[in-house]
């Protein structure tokens, strides 16, 4: 039995750049938590919990199955592949996951268990699908998929998050912090698209991009690098009770971040 690890990232930075149809694009640095992430495999459908179910997950999750981004990437997968082997190795097993990333917290803990899910079906079922195409499908699922699809402890962020591009740089050490405070994304984009719309220019967007990560940290507040950061606290005001100087805000939150000196 091989266990999987999908791990967390932090938003560096979080900036809206404009809009294409209904979705916001953004440029962000994501940077992978070497020290938080969930476990996944696959076990027999009796070992995992389940019997008669169509598809199993194993989990403490706050949703249903078919809610959950597993099931999504599987269907996902299914569509893309019509894969006879997928659907059988569904039909005797079932995926166990030890869940350590928060929910509803900003640390893309759903994208990385659904870009793990469909990296462990690859390499199981031998479906020789490479990096991008599984990138693509994993865009199906969520707009943060392809980042963990591509595994990179750094990457520049774009569009609505099917441009990665690998960002070289030494990688860093995190505390994370998350409030017991369960935040809607949609709410916080719709919040920050009808009273603090402001995407920033193509020339601050390239600067950003450019610049180590520890460099933003350290000169910009949570203000100041998370667009996302003023709406949330004036849609979930206790925010503000829980955020401390120095601390910086991940995606839409609720969770809150430092580098750990050392």
């Amino acid at each position: 039995m091989k266990v999987y690890k999908a791990y967390a990232k932090v938003n560096i930075f979080l900036k809206i750049t404009g809009l294409r149809d209904n979705y916001h694009e953004i440029i962000s640095r994501f940077m992978k938590v070497d020290t938080l992430y969930d476990e996944l495999y696959f076990a027999s459908k009796e070992d995992c919990g389940g019997k008669t179910e169509a598809f199993v997950i194993k989990g403490d999750f706050a949703c249903d199955v078919y809610q959950n981004t597993i099931y999504k990437a599987y269907f996902a997968l299914k569509k893309a592949t019509e894969s006879e082997k997928l659907e059988q190795l569904m039909r005797t097993h079932g995926v166990c996951v030890q869940k350590n990333i928060p929910a509803f917290a900003g640390l893309g803990g759903g994208s990385s268990d659904a870009a793990t899910y469909l990296k462990m079906c690859n390499e199981v079922l031998h479906l020789g699908l490479s990096l991008n195409e599984l990138a693509v499908i994993g865009l199906e699922v969520g707009a943060d998929v392809p980042f963990f699809i591509y595994g990179y402890n750094s990457a520049n962020v774009s569009g609505i998050g099917e441009r990665v591009v690998e960002f070289n740089e030494e990688s860093l050490a995190f505390e994370v912090f998350t409030p017991k405070v369960e935040i809607s994304t949609p709410k916080v984009y719709q919040k920050y698209r009808s009273t603090f719309y402001a995407p920033i220019t193509e020339a601050e967007s390239v600067r950003l991009q450019r610049a180590l990560s520890i460099d933003i940290l350290t000169s910009m507040d949570a203000d100041e690098a998370n667009d996302l950061f003023v709406p949330a606290k004036d849609e979930y005001t206790q925010l503000i009770l829980h955020h401390k100087k120095g601390w910086h805000f991940s995606g839409s939150g609720s969770s809150f971040f430092r580098v750990i000196q050392g």
